[in-house]
């Protein structure tokens, strides 16, 4: 019988352990070697345009990313970073709810690019059989990934592009 024997175990053991990974991948996004988790430092109010921004610093090397929001996307943000409960659920918590529903894991969010002044993010979303992913922008990322306890990365290439416009002056915490 063909795959019988010592052989033909290590085979199906290599594509058990193929396939496991594959799956593991499939659930989790590809490796992400050009990308570091961050923290979330502090949502600030930039001084000189008095607009609200999130302050991410890498945790590899210490870069900080800088993102201009809007004041209810500040909201969205500073609530789940100071632990602030609300009295009914803001619409991270609603959309939070509605995955676990539904039986999806949200599993981590990426800052992937910054074009022409706009940040990009991905959701990177399981199911019981699929995979997914979804468009974000990069503050409903951070306010969902705050929610549900999960990392946020950023790309290299996202660090390197910010650091290329010029820096604010100072900021103040809201």
């Amino acid at each position: 019988m063909r795959g019988s024997g010592p052989l033909g175990a290590l085979v199906l053991i290599v594509v058990a352990l193929t396939s496991a990974a594959d799956a593991r991948e499939r659930a989790e996004g590809p490796a992400l070697p050009s990308a570091q988790e961050v923290t979330v430092v502090k949502v600030a109010q930039d001084a000189r345009t008095q607009q609200p921004v999130i302050v991410l610093e890498g945790k590899r090397d210490k870069r900080q990313l800088v993102i201009a929001i809007g004041p209810a996307e500040a909201t969205s943000i500073a609530v789940p970073l100071q632990g602030v409960a609300t009295v009914r659920p803001l619409t991270h918590d609603l959309f939070l709810t509605l995955f676990g529903r539904l039986q999806v894991t949200l599993n981590r969010v990426v800052i992937t690019d910054l074009q022409d002044g706009i940040y990009y993010a991905v959701l990177y979303l399981q199911s019981a059989t699929t995979p997914m992913q979804l468009d974000a922008r990069p503050s409903d990322a951070i306010a969902l990934a705050l929610r549900a306890k999960i990392p946020v990365f950023v790309e290299a290439r996202v660090f390197d592009k910010s650091e290329l416009l010029a820096p604010s002056p100072r900021r103040q915490q809201i």
